[in-house]
């Protein structure tokens, strides 16, 4: 197999549209020779969050740009390109279609490899791209779509500790800030409304906070951030607000997180223990501050994407295009998108009314 592998990555599984050139390092990390990424932020912001036909429409405006952008930037051409990956899922099925279509028109003129990925394995491999990390490693990933915590074993190889069994942890930062009068996406500015505020001002619930092992629910705690939004007085309180939900819900991850990582231990007594955050929560300063303090106390050692790379890029998804070659793992042009694609696929589904611990 050849060395320094070079892929390009498509990224269309949202609102971002991207894709990216990254070159397999001789020490094994990643060299990122481009990464571009279209925002529509302006496009959704007067809905309060993302439409999917919008989404889409902008997507098959914008991906042929973006695909010859991020070859100009990495100054090379399609024959330099060693494969072609694509994110297939989960997310949102008329975006997903855009840059899968792409990647595999891509593949199939030129008669590269083709690489179907899963979204949540693209965040999972990111922090390899900057850090020589052996497997297998716990991985928190918290996004707008997802928050679970994962044993990574190795690629196309995960086991699921546990999971929201509601809302994730990034759609609980922007229907917060939505109550908040803050427009999307919400998420940074709370984390600098939270700076002006009294973090003990209100108390807010900890849904299954002593319960449910390291699975998480934040649906509660909307609806008490709901019925409190009603009741402010002033801008002031607004800021007390935000940085009462902040804290609330750092207090959660640190709870959860713990046993997560007592989960993680039971099996991998031996080795370096590594503790990987992604996802685009993960640029929180709070949230890393508050699980490397956690990380100190576990000796684990916590590796966080850098904050270009925690939200959804296209980098993520040349990376792993990379090493799922790597270990031959090529796919047909016949691969379909996929709204619902768990890492593991014998994990349970525990979304929905009526769950019990």
């Amino acid at each position: 197999m050849k060395e320094k592998l070079t892929f390009l990555g498509i990224e269309t599984s949202c609102d971002e549209t991207a894709a990216s050139v990254v070159r397999e390092k001789a020490d094994g990390t990643g060299e990122i020779l481009s990464n571009i990424v279209s925002s529509q932020v302006e496009e959704h912001k007067e809905f309060g969050g993302v439409v999917p036909e919008i989404a889409a429409r902008a997507h098959v405006e914008k991906i042929e740009f973006i695909i010859k952008k991020a070859l100009i930037e990495s100054n090379l051409n399609f024959s330099s390109i060693d494969g072609i990956s694509a994110t297939a899922g989960p997310g949102l099925i008329v975006c997903l279609t855009v840059g899968l279509n792409a990647g595999k028109a891509i593949a199939g003129s030129l008669k590269k490899p083709f690489i179907a990925i899963n979204h949540l394995e693209g965040h999972a491999l990111s922090p390899k791209i900057n850090n020589k990390i052996k497997f297998p490693y716990l991985l928190l990933l918290i996004s707008g779509g997802h928050t679970q915590f994962l044993e990574v074993n190795g690629v196309n190889n995960y086991k699921r500790l546990g999971t929201t069994i509601d809302d994730a942890l990034g759609e609980a930062f922007d229907k917060t800030a939505k109550l908040l009068g803050i427009e999307f996406p919400g998420g940074p500015i709370i984390e600098e409304w939270a700076k002006k505020g009294d973090k003990n001002y209100f108390k807010l619930p900890k849904p299954i906070f002593k319960k449910g092992g390291c699975n998480l629910s934040f649906a509660g705690l909307k609806t008490a951030v709901l019925r409190t939004s009603k009741k402010l007085k002033n801008e002031k309180e607004k800021y007390h607000l935000a940085a009462s939900f902040q804290k609330t819900i750092n207090e959660i991850l640190y709870e959860k997180t713990r046993i997560a990582m007592d989960k993680f231990l039971i099996n991998k007594k031996n080795g370096k223990k590594t503790f990987v955050i992604a996802g685009g929560v993960a640029a929180n300063l709070t949230i890393r501050d508050n699980l490397t303090n956690l990380s100190n106390e576990k000796n684990f050692f916590p590796i966080f994407p850098p904050i270009n790379l925690c939200s959804d890029n296209a980098a993520m998804i040349a990376w792993a295009g990379i090493e799922r070659y790597k270990v031959n793992l090529i796919d047909n042009l016949e691969f379909p998108s996929k709204a619902r694609w768990p890492l593991d696929s014998l994990a349970p589904f525990l979304k929905g009314p009526g769950i019990k611990f």
